[in-house]
C-alpha cells in the first residue's frame, strides 16, 4: 500500500496542498477527482519525488520515501504518467517505448518480453513503431505514453488526466485499457476531469479542493454523493 499522511506542497511559498492523506491499497484503482487548480497534478508530482513537500510523510508499505530522489522512486516501481503525454517527438515510437525502460536496461530478456506484452496491448503502436511520436493522433500519443510508463515494469501507476483532449471514443477504449492494466496486478492512481467515468472504474475515490481533501470513500458512494453529482457529474439536485 502506497499511504500519504499529511502532505502539505507548494511552489515558491505558495501552498498547493494543505495536510493531504491518501491510501493506494494494493491492486485497486484510486480516483482522485477536482477542478483545474485544486492540487492534483501536484501531489502526484509529490509522490513520485518531482516536488517535495514541505511537511507529511509517504509510505510505500512500511517504508517511508518522502525524501527519496525521483530516480530511486523509480527504482520502487512508483511511475509517474504526465499530464498532456510528453512524447519525446523527434524519437520513433520504439524509441520512446524504450526509454521507458532504461532504469531495467540489465533485464533484457525481461524487457523484451514486456515489450510484446505492450505492442499486444497497443496494436496500433506496433504498426508505428517507426514513426515519430510528435506525428501521432493526441489519442495514440497517450497510448504511447502509457505504453512507456508500462515500460517501467510499475507496481503503482501515477496517471494524470489521461482523457483530456481526446475523443469520447477514444477516451472509453483508454478507460478499458486502464481497467486491464489495473487486472494485471499494477495498482493506479487516476488524476481525472471525466468524473463519471473515474468513478465507474475505480474502487475508492478522494476529492481535492482548493488543497485540501474535502470528500473521500468508495467510488460508488461518492458517485450517489449530492455534492459530486452537481459540482462533478452535472446533475442538479431536483426539489
Amino acid at each position: 500500500m502506497l499511504r500519504l499522511e499529511n502532505i502539505s506542497a507548494g511552489y515558491g511559498g505558495i501552498e498547493a496542498l494543505r495536510n493531504v492523506s491518501l491510501e493506494i491499497p494494493d491492486g485497486s484503482i484510486v480516483a482522485l477527482l477536482g477542478a483545474n487548480g485544486a492540487g492534483k497534478s501536484t501531489l502526484l508530482k509529490v509522490i513520485s519525488g518531482i516536488v517535495k513537500p514541505y511537511s507529511g510523510k509517504i509510505f510505500d508499505g512500511n517504508t517511508d520515501i518522502t525524501s527519496l530522489s525521483p530516480d530511486r522512486i523509480v527504482k520502487r516501481r512508483i511511475i509517474h504518467c504526465p499530464e498532456n503525454r510528453q512524447v519525446f517527438p523527434q524519437l520513433t515510437v520504439l524509441e520512446n517505448l524504450r526509454i521507458g525502460s532504461y532504469v531495467r536496461r540489465r533485464e533484457r530478456l525481461q524487457v523484451k518480453k514486456d515489450l510484446e506484452k505492450v505492442l499486444t496491448m497497443f496494436p496500433r503502436l506496433k504498426e508505428r513503431l517507426s514513426q515519430y511520436a510528435g506525428t501521432l493522433s493526441g489519442g495514440e500519443q497517450q497510448m504511447l505514453a502509457i505504453g512507456r510508463s508500462l515500460m517501467a515494469n510499475p507496481r503503482i501507476l501515477l496517471l494524470d488526466e489521461p482523457s483530456l483532449g481526446l475523443a469520447p471514443v477514444i477516451v472509453h477504449e483508454i478507460f478499458e485499457l486502464i481497467s486491464q492494466i489495473n487486472r494485471s496486478g499494477t495498482s493506479i492512481l487516476l488524476v481525472e476531469q471525466n468524473a463519471n467515468l473515474a468513478l465507474s472504474i475505480s474502487n475508492r475515490a478522494y476529492v481535492l479542493e482548493n488543497g485540501h481533501m474535502a470528500l473521500s470513500g468508495d467510488s460508488a458512494e461518492l458517485k450517489n454523493n449530492e455534492r459530486v453529482k452537481e459540482l462533478y457529474l452535472g446533475i442538479k439536485k431536483t426539489n
